[in-house]
């Protein structure tokens, strides 16, 4: 328990022998129930879980009550197996299920690889804990030590950060990709987590489905840690499916946001910016090619009016979405 809630941590692990068992004997004393879920993984990782699992539960049970005002004592520890590789976002998904059905209060999500370590987690949990928003996730962006994050995904971080504000409405949230978060169970029940996107992009996706659920984002400085684990992304195939996640989340969002029971005129903008840019740009390049079309100014202008469009956008996509982010950063 912390502050009188009922605490889990759902522990994706594909692969991570050598490293999952120290997660998992090192959770912190709040966290009343772990879910450890084993991605099918092609190393030790599942009999590490095991043992270590075994290990914690026999020298701490969580004490569960009951109708009969009793209590019965349940592993505080759940070991879960999947049959085939479903991808870290299948791995969370599972274990967020479980914490839905065992009526949870606030959910962590704690790496398998032993990047969260555990002074982090109950600075994520805080903000969850005292209302102050439903879902909370790291940010190491602004960790003074950030240099310890390869050079290649401090690029790669800063660009998805701008594409996900864009996708998901948080426009005042940095690095999108940290999987260290809090999630309030209220939270969870809002955005339908079975649809939840299962590879790599899950975070981006599930941003997107609280935005219009309503659910409001802490942005939590913390630490960027990084040990001897070996990233399993594909980066081939990572950014071109996050490209097109992210552009349909987008699109997604708008509908389910502004295009419902009460019409926002706010997705007109962006559609006919979209199709004025688009068109500026397709004229300026049948030119160039020799084909006939508009000419220069004309294709210019139409072009500059799209931009305008698309920013006009932007701009109110950003007002509407105001207050929903709550910054907690050390200074």
């Amino acid at each position: 328990m912390y502050e009188g809630n009922s605490i889990a941590a759902v522990i994706p692990a594909y692969n991570e022998e050598g490293f999952v068992g120290d997660v998992v004997e090192t959770l912190p004393e709040f966290v009343d129930r772990a879910y450890v879920v084993d991605d099918a993984s092609t190393d030790g990782t599942w009999a590490e879980i095991k043992r270590h699992a075994e290990r914690v539960n026999e020298s701490e049970r969580a004490e569960v009550p009951v109708t009969d005002g009793g209590v019965e004592l349940e592993p505080r520890v759940v070991p879960i197996q999947h049959d085939e590789n479903r991808g870290v976002g299948g791995a969370i998904k599972t274990g967020y299920l479980a914490a839905l059905e065992d009526d949870v209060d606030v959910t962590l999500v704690v790496s398998g690889d032993g990047q969260t370590e555990p002074d982090i987690l109950e600075r994520i949990l805080q903000p969850v804990v005292d209302g102050e928003a439903g879902y909370a996730k790291g940010n190491r962006l602004l960790d003074e030590d950030r240099e310890d994050m390869p050079r290649f995904r401090q690029v790669g971080n800063f660009a998805l950060t701008v594409l996900t504000k864009v996708s998901s409405g948080y426009w005042r949230m940095m690095d999108p990709q940290n999987g260290s978060t809090a999630i309030s169970r209220d939270a969870l029940d809002a955005v339908e987590i079975e649809e939840m996107y299962e590879d790599y992009g899950y975070c981006n996706d599930l941003l997107a489905r609280l935005n219009a659920a309503g659910v409001t984002v802490a942005d939590v400085s913390r630490r960027a840690v990084y040990e001897d684990e070996e990233s399993h992304i594909d980066y081939r195939t990572y950014v071109p499916k996050v490209s097109a996640l992210l552009l349909g989340n987008f699109l997604w969002r708008l509908r389910e946001k502004y295009l419902g029971e009460e019409f926002h005129p706010l997705p007109l903008f962006y559609v006919a910016g979209a199709l004025a840019a688009g068109g500026g740009a397709a004229s300026l390049l049948a030119r160039a090619v020799g084909e006939d079309g508009p000419g220069v100014v004309e294709s210019l202008t139409l072009g500059a009016v799209g931009v305008f469009g698309l920013v006009a956008g932007m701009v109110l996509d950003r007002e509407e979405n105001r207050g929903m982010t709550v910054q907690k950063y050390d200074r």
